[in-house]
């Protein structure tokens, strides 16, 4: 059975774990806990040596980072295609996961935030990471606007919603932005709202998520 080593609030995990329920596969939660540092332990080290979430396991085979465990779960198992066959729709599906997992989700990754906080206040960090997820959604309204449907790109779920759904969650949810100023990227929250492959990813449903 495949294994994932995630954290529960970890947006690169949470897309993963769609991609995971899109295809129907099982797998194993390997809760690594990122408040504790148990992403610098001798033992998760070498399954990633630069000691970050998601990684994937697949019998003697381990791949990490999100977007090249996607790309392997889609060459691999290919029920419910995660790219579309058209060629230009294929191409906005990748600049939209890559302006997501570049440009925006970094910024507010926990490592970057606290430095922010210690080197040039404690309420910069959230200042910090309003200012560039807005930059990216700005840039995400427009991108998409032309190829949008009922997801990101059309009337089916590919690549760019499994990267769109959790940094719209952690906007939201966590960051608490005002999203009347990204329509588009509202409606699209929507839309991920009533996809069970999407709602059993969320942070709150996952082994190592608080109990309320």
């Amino acid at each position: 059975m495949l294994k994932l080593y995630s954290y529960w609030r970890s947006s690169c995990s949470y897309r993963v774990r769609i991609g995971l329920n899109l295809k129907g596969l099982e797998y194993e939660y390997k809760a690594v806990d990122l408040l504790k540092g148990e992403q610098f332990s001798p033992e998760f080290l070498k399954i990633n040596p630069i000691g970050y979430v998601p990684a994937l396991v697949d019998g003697d085979f381990v791949v990490s980072d999100s977007f090249a465990i996607l790309m392997y779960l889609e060459e691999k198992y290919p029920q419910h295609p995660l790219l579309p066959s058209d060629l230009k729709r294929k191409a906005i599906n990748y600049q939209a996961a890559n302006l997501v997992s570049s440009s925006i989700q970094p910024f507010q990754n926990l490592t970057g935030v606290k430095y922010i906080e210690e080197k040039v206040g404690a309420d910069e960090g959230d200042v910090w990471t309003k200012t560039h997820i807005e930059k990216g959604f700005v840039a995400l309204e427009k991108l998409l606007k032309d190829y949008a449907g009922e997801y990101a790109t059309g009337d089916e779920v590919f690549l760019a919603d499994l990267f769109l759904a959790p940094q719209l969650y952690a906007a939201i949810n966590v960051i608490n932005l005002d999203m009347t100023q990204f329509p588009l990227l509202l409606r699209l929250h929507e839309a991920y709202s009533k996809l069970p492959a999407f709602q059993n990813a969320v942070p709150e449903k996952q082994p190592d998520a608080p109990s309320s």
